[in-house]
């Protein structure tokens, strides 16, 4: 794959992952008993962002920096 290509792919990711529920909104009561395998599905784009040297944490920020606050850091 080039490099290019992989580089889409990661922000496509990136993208979808700031739409994903983060993991301490899903619950039972919302997500009934789909809730361990939407946490499931959660984890495992975290994983793969972390695989890719992306911190997870910082993905919604570095995607809608328009609207993200300053960093205090």
């Amino acid at each position: 794959m080039k490099e290019d290509e992989k580089q889409a792919l990661l922000d496509a990711l990136k993208v979808a992952f700031c739409y994903m529920p983060k993991a301490i909104e899903v619950n039972k009561y919302e997500y009934g008993d789909r809730y361990q395998l939407v946490l499931n599905h959660v984890e495992s784009v975290r994983e793969v962002l972390l695989m890719n040297d992306i911190d997870p944490d910082e993905v919604d920020g570095e995607v809608n920096s328009d609207i993200a606050p300053n960093s205090t850091y």
